[in-house]
This record gives structure tokens, sequence and C-alpha cells, in this order.
């Protein structure tokens, strides 16, 4: 018992740490569902989700899945309005990055650019 006392404790601050809000500083740039962006199914996300013009989401580069931004995760980006949703993930070749989804404007896409944004998300509780 004295020995496990030491080792709860050790365990309760480990889980503290880890809660809470997450941030990160990653490249960001813009896509849209047009074929030439995406594959012959530009409106459907990489998990089955839907796409559609005006919607608050972004795809994610899948090293951050481990991260907890996995789908459905609510994201917010500094500088941005509203909180955005992981409804996509990226090609396997890209790392630490976000892809914003604009719809069908690609002019808009192509104005974002790349930019450096801070990203701030909650990890969802293991049950």
């Amino acid at each position: 018992m004295k020995n496990l006392i030491p080792l709860l404790f050790i365990t309760l601050c480990i889980a503290a740490c880890d809660s809470g809000p997450k941030s990160m500083e990653v490249p960001a740039t813009a896509y849209t569902s047009s074929e030439r962006e995406t594959d012959s199914t530009p409106f459907l996300a990489a998990w089955g989700n839907e796409l559609k013009p005006g919607m608050k989401s972004l795809a994610v580069s899948r090293d951050l899945l481990e991260l907890g931004l996995t789908n459905n995760t609510k994201v917010r980006i500094e500088g941005l309005e509203d909180d955005y949703l992981v409804l996509d993930k990226m090609n396997k070749r890209w790392e630490k990055k976000i892809d914003i989804y604009m719809g069908t404007d690609v002019k808009k896409a192509k104005q974002w650019g790349k930019k450096k944004v801070t990203i701030y998300w909650e990890e969802e509780a293991e049950p």
C-alpha cells in the first residue's frame, strides 16, 4: 500500500498534464471541392463526411491524428472566426499541417495561400 500511493500520485499528475486545451503552430493551406484538387468524389471527405460549401471544416495531416485531431474534433484557428471541424485527412506525404476547406471558391483558396497559424483543440476524454 505504501508503494501504491506514490504511483497513484504520479498517474494523477500525468493525467492532469495531458488534459485541457492543446495548441500548436502549423502551416495552413486551403483546398476546395474540385476534382483537380481531390478526386472523382470532391464533396466526400476521407472519413465519409459530406463537405458542403460554406461549412467550417478542415483536413489534417495524418500525423496530427495521434495528437487528438480526429474526425469531428472542434478546432479554433487563431485569427479566424468560429470553430472548425476536422472532417478530412490529408495525403500521407504531409506532416504537421492543416488544409482549410473553402467550398468551391478556388480564388479564395489561392488568396489564402500558405500561412503559419496557431490551432487550439481539446482531446476527447477516453471512456
